[in-house]
């Protein structure tokens, strides 16, 4: 089953959002010209209690983007972004939402960062997303959203690891660090990740 998801279509990604990166708005009409060609679609979304811990505002001294040492792992420290039922955690408004099937939200224990949409950053919990692309069948999944080289990034490394046919749809994300995106590429492609455009499909 050719399944696309959408990773974290939302407002704080945006231009002018607390976490925002450059041209994020301009993948959301891009996403809407060839949702409605997958047999299956499903979202993931950042929702973050107030005063997560990888909040910067939640350690004294800090500020966004510092690193830190935190439970074993490091983590980069964020601006407050996707609090749950802010404005900013919201999908962009003009992403066509019809053909969304399911809503996978991660990132809501407080006590560790989720970037990737199959499971938290320790691979403590799961959110159930391979266990019920599994169910549906839907081995070829297809990735687009924001931000690439973050939590797209992350998401299709846990897509390999469960045993998916991995896609990458590249004129459909954008990434924080356009460096360390590119770097990136060369090694999902390594591990078997077929990178394609949107006119490709």
């Amino acid at each position: 089953m050719k399944t696309l998801i959408i990773v974290d279509p939302q407002y704080d990604f945006m231009p002018g959002g607390a976490l925002e990166i450059k041209d994020g708005d301009q993948i959301i009409p891009i996403i809407n010209s060839f949702s409605q060609k997958f047999d299956l679609v499903v979202a993931t979304q950042d929702w973050h209690p107030e005063g997560h811990s990888s909040f910067a505002s939640s350690h004294k001294g800090k500020d966004p983007f510092d690193v830190i040492e935190w439970k074993g792992m490091k983590q980069t420290l964020w601006p407050d972004h996707c609090v749950q039922g802010s404005g900013g955690a919201n999908f962009h408004a003009d992403l066509k939402t019809n053909t969304i099937e399911a809503i996978f939200r991660k990132g809501m224990n407080p006590n560790i960062d989720s970037y990737s949409g199959f499971y938290d950053n320790g691979h403590e919990k799961s959110t159930g997303l391979s266990g019920y692309l599994k169910e549906k069948k839907a081995n070829d999944l297809y990735f687009c959203g924001l931000a690439a080289d973050i939590c797209v990034y992350f998401t299709l490394k846990d897509a390999l690891k469960e045993g998916f046919n991995v896609h990458l749809i590249e004129d459909a994300t954008r990434p924080l660090d356009s460096d360390d995106f590119e770097q990136q590429k060369q090694e999902l492609k390594s591990q078997g990740v077929k990178i394609i455009k949107s006119n490709g499909l």
